[in-house]
C-alpha cells in the first residue's frame, strides 16, 4: 500500500467516525437508532413491523456497504499507476464469483419474502370473539366510531351495541317496475341505488367527529379489538402512527370483495394517540383527524356504563361528558380541530390560534 492509498483510507476512516459520533451525539437511544424513523409502536403487531422494518434496513446497510467497499476497493487497489504505462491485470471471466453475484440477490430476496408473509400472517390475523369490536365510518370530512360488540372478559354480560332500528331505517326497498311498465328500472351498484348506505353499521353508542370537535375513539388497554372499517361516500383511510400501518376505508366494502376488518391483539399501554385520513379524499382532507385514547379497563368499562342510553340503564353521557367523569380530558389532546374558513389566508391551520 503507497502513501497516497494509505491516505485516502485514513480519511474514510475519520469520515466514519465522524458519523458515528454524531449519531451519538443527538442523544438517541439505541432503541430510536434502530426504528429507523418509524414511530414507537403500541400494538404487538406494530413491534413486529417494526422489528421487521429494523432487519431490512440493516439488511440493506450490509449489503450497501460491501457494494460500496468492493467499489472503493477496485478504485483505490486496482487503478493505473501514475507513472507506469501498464493497466491493472484485466479479468475477462470470473465463473465463481458471476454465480455469486447471481445467487445472493436471489437468496436475499427469499428471505425478505418468506419473513414479510410471517409478519403479514401475524398481522392480519383474526380471533373468534374480540373484546371490543368498533365500527368506524369515515365521510366527507370527519369519522363516526361506534361499539357494536363489547366483552372484556371481567364477568359482566356481553353487550350488544347495534342499533337495530337506525339499521332498519337506512335498508333501501328493492326497486320494481310500476304496473303496467314493461321493463323494470334496475339500480346501477349490485342491484342497489347510488344513495343506499344499508352496509354501513348504526351503534347505540357512537362518537361523531364535527369541524370543531376531534372525535376521540375510547378503547381499553390489554383487550383484543376488531375494527370494521367502511365509507360513506369515497375512499378514506384509517391511520394511527403508533398502529404502524393504515388500512382504506371503502364504501360498500364487501359488495367490492375486499375485507374491512382488522384486528390488533391489544393496546398496549394507556395514552392518547393521533390518527389521521391517509388518503386524499377531497377539499377538506387535512381536517379528518381523530383520536385513540386507551385507557385501562376499569375506566373503559366506566366509560361505556357512562354512555349507554338512560333506556338501558345507562346515563345517556355525550363522549366529552363519560371521558370527564372518568377523569380523562374531555377534548383530544394529540391534535385539535383545523380552520374550515375557505376565505382565510393565515399560516395557522388550527383553530383557536
Amino acid at each position: 500500500m503507497n502513501v497516497a492509498q494509505g491516505r485516502i483510507l485514513r480519511r474514510f476512516g475519520l469520515a466514519a467516525s465522524l458519523g458515528i459520533a454524531a449519531m451519538m451525539l443527538t442523544g438517541c437511544s439505541s432503541e430510536e437508532v434502530l426504528r429507523f424513523g418509524w414511530p414507537e409502536g403500541v400494538t404487538p403487531q406494530a413491534e413486529r413491523m417494526r422489528e421487521l422494518w429494523t432487519w431490512s434496513a440493516i439488511a440493506a446497510l450490509v449489503m450497501g456497504i460491501l457494494v460500496w467497499g468492493l467499489t472503493f476497493w477496485v478504485v483505490i487497489f486496482h487503478r493505473k499507476k501514475k507513472n507506469s504505462p501498464e493497466f491493472p491485470r484485466q479479468t475477462a471471466y470470473n465463473v465463481p464469483l458471476e454465480l455469486v453475484y447471481t445467487a445472493a440477490p436471489f437468496v436475499a430476496v427469499c428471505v425478505l419474502f418468506y419473513f414479510t408473509v410471517v409478519v403479514q400472517n401475524y398481522v392480519l390475523e383474526k380471533e373468534d370473539n374480540p373484546n371490543v369490536v368498533v365500527d368506524v365510518t369515515g365521510y366527507q370530512w370527519n369519522w363516526k366510531f361506534g361499539y357494536r360488540t363489547i366483552d372484556l372478559g371481567d364477568g359482566t354480560a356481553k353487550y350488544d351495541g347495534t342499533d337495530y332500528e337506525a339499521q332498519e331505517a337506512v335498508a333501501q326497498p328493492e326497486r320494481t317496475a310500476a304496473e303496467g311498465e314493461e321493463h323494470a328500472s334496475v339500480p346501477p351498484i349490485h342491484g342497489a341505488p347510488v344513495e343506499d348506505l344499508s352496509y354501513l353499521h348504526y351503534d347505540k353508542i357512537e362518537t361523531i367527529g364535527t369541524s370543531n370537535e376531534v372525535p376521540v375513539l375510547v378503547l381499553p388497554t390489554g383487550k383484543r379489538i376488531e375494527f370494521e372499517l367502511a365509507s360513506s361516500d369515497v375512499i378514506h383511510s384509517f391511520w394511527v402512527p403508533e398502529f404502524l400501518f393504515k388500512r382504506d376505508a371503502d364504501p360498500n366494502p364487501r359488495a367490492n370483495n375486499s375485507d374491512p376488518v382488522f384486528q390488533i391483539s391489544e393496546i398496549e399501554r394507556e395514552g392518547a394517540f393521533v390518527g389521521r385520513c391517509a388518503e386524499m379524499c377531497g377539499t377538506y382532507h387535512a381536517m379528518m383527524n381523530f383520536e385513540v385514547r386507551a385507557v385501562s379497563p376499569e375506566k373503559f368499562a366506566q366509560y361505556i356504563e357512562l354512555r349507554k342510553p338512560t333506556t338501558e340503564g345507562g346515563q345517556g353521557l355525550s363522549n366529552a361528558e363519560a371521558l370527564e367523569a372518568i377523569g380523562e380530558s374531555p377534548v383530544a389532546t394529540s391534535t385539535t380541530p383545523f380552520k374550515t374558513v375557505r376565505t382565510d389566508r393565515s399560516a395557522s391551520g388550527v383553530a383557536g390560534e
